[in-house]
């Protein structure tokens, strides 16, 4: 009992600590940046011409932002994890880890969809179309509005069915279904945040987003600590603070959009729906939207396998599901890495888009090669360090190397299995990444989703249904990623180098179709 006592002690003193020094953050964060510099960042105008100039300068200025930005959405989910660790609640962290994949097979859609008005207000912007752009602006936060509240509502209907379907009984899938429920009443806002975001990081301007979520992910770290350790809270703690939190960055989003001066200004008094600003949306956007969600849905299929590993190997009503956890902390160890990935990507979709709309196709040439070196680079940086420090990093979500057979082990080997199988070969999934980022930018949203679905969801689900039931492991379930993103990866660049070598030859063809023949130039 003392023991245990000083423990409690130690972790409660900690815990404060933590809070005062975020506290005393937030509040220095709120008054420097929020009330005396919030004149001037209305006023100053931080966009980045993606068409002309250096490309490496270009990209480097408009993607370490945006990573920031990424990284502060990861850290939500991420802290979820972590702060929930330290609960009395043996399986909380598996229940939010295997929420992840139904959350996220609605929730892209309008992730999607998002992407679709970017591409729209980049193309907008680089042909100079001030009307495209208004238009697309008011269209998409409409749109936001409507997708959010169908999906907060479908979201709450499945939610109990879906995850029971995926294999998750017991303790596992009531936790899991309380956060499901309530994480999904905060949805709404989480589409109007991303579709900020889109249209702000459309017109080159990654900064302000970062501001914005810098202040709520504060707020969130501050509630997740707050709900879980003060008030007693589980699970129902995480979905709230991450609720609260998505709230708040909407709503100063919306504010920053309304009093900007610069393109992609909002009037909310002309909210509506625009006929070309919404096919155009949905042209490029309900692709990479379905695409994302059936993304999702191949992992639910996974972790259907991952939880009956689970089953194989803990005895029947045990309190604490090893593989699940060992593989949800694994999985946002993950996240992490995919920040700088999916940063890279997004630059990609803007970069692409504002030089279609200007019509110079050999500088997309050329930024699809500086986002394949930066993704590489990252990668190997990423897998070095996250496997050097495996041990210290998996502490943080309470997985620690127990004795050889022991349920502890169990859940440390899993997280350990997944991030080698994973980490190692992550240059791929950048590649993939990228490659899509480059079609949807040049308007090829179908093809690149038709891609991805065959090369990557179709593929894991065979793999699953083949594979793992002939040799049912998890070495064999995390394999299906490397070889996925493998295939899908060099079908995106085969599409792309196709896709612009047409343009550049009809745009070439359309010079020489323009220009005055030598006869007509005779006096």
């Amino acid at each position: 009992m003392p023991k245990n006592g000083s423990y409690c002690t130690k972790k409660s003193n900690f815990c404060i600590n933590l809070c005062i020094v975020l506290g005393i953050f937030l509040c220095y964060y709120i008054r420097i940046r929020y009330k005396t510099e919030s004149a001037k960042m209305l006023k100053k105008q931080k966009n980045i011409n993606m068409t002309e100039g250096s490309v490496f300068k270009s990209f480097i200025m408009f993607t370490l932002p945006l990573m920031a930005t990424n990284l502060l959405q990861v850290l939500y989910t991420a802290t979820d994890t972590i702060v929930v660790s330290l609960s009395k609640e043996p399986d909380a962290v598996g229940a939010i880890g295997t929420t992840t994949a139904l959350i996220n097979l609605l929730i892209n859609i309008f992730i999607g969809c998002s992407v679709g008005a970017k591409v729209t207000a980049a193309v907008g912007l680089g042909a100079k179309d001030e009307k495209a752009v208004e238009n697309t602006v008011r269209t998409a936060i409409t749109l936001s509005t409507v997708l959010g509240i169908v999906c907060c509502i479908a979201g709450i209907c499945i939610s109990h069915p879906a995850l029971a379907a995926m294999g998750n009984t017991g303790r596992l899938l009531t936790l899991a279904d309380r956060y499901t429920k309530i994480y999904f009443l905060g949805v709404p806002f989480i589409s109007l945040t991303n579709f900020c975001i889109a249209l702000i990081h459309a017109a080159g301007d990654t900064e302000t987003p970062l501001h914005v979520l810098l202040f709520t992910g504060l707020l969130h770290v501050i509630l997740n600590l707050f709900f879980v350790l003060v008030c007693g809270m589980s699970v129902e703690g995480m979905a709230l603070a991450s609720t609260i939190s998505n709230a708040v960055s909407a709503v100063l989003l919306l504010v920053y959009l309304v009093r900007s001066e610069g393109p992609c200004r909002l009037n909310i008094k002309r909210l509506g729906i625009e006929k070309r600003a919404f096919l155009g949306i949905l042209h490029i956007g309900l692709p990479a939207g379905i695409q994302s969600s059936l993304f999702s849905l191949s992992h639910m299929v996974i972790q259907s396998s991952i939880v009956a590993v689970n089953n194989a190997a803990v005895p029947e009503g045990s309190a604490f599901q090893p593989v699940v956890k060992g593989s949800a902390a694994g999985t946002s160890i993950e996240s992490f890495g995919y920040t700088a990935v999916n940063s890279t990507a997004q630059a990609a979709i803007s970069f692409t888009g504002q030089n279609v709309g200007a019509g110079n196709f050999k500088r997309v040439v050329s930024v699809r090669r500086a986002c394949y070196i930066a993704v590489s680079v990252f990668s190997v940086i990423f897998a070095a360090v996250m496997l050097s420090f495996r041990g210290s990093l998996l502490a943080l979500y309470g997985v620690t190397s127990g004795a050889p057979g022991s349920l502890d082990r169990i859940a440390y080997d899993t997280a350990v299995t997944r991030m080698l199988y994973m980490f190692i070969p992550y240059f791929l999934l950048g590649f993939m990444e990228v490659g899509s980022g480059v079609m949807q930018g040049l308007g090829c949203s179908v093809t690149s989703s038709t891609v991805t679905l065959l090369g990557s969801v179709a593929f894991r689900i065979l793999w699953i249904a083949t594979a793992f039931r002939a040799f049912p492991r998890l070495e064999i379930v995390f394999l299906s990623y490397p070889i996925s993103w493998f295939l899908t990866a060099a079908a995106q660049y085969v599409c792309s180098q196709v896709v612009l070598k047409k343009r550049m030859s009809a745009a070439a063809a359309n010079v020489t179709a323009a220009a005055p023949s030598s006869a007509e130039l005779q006096p």
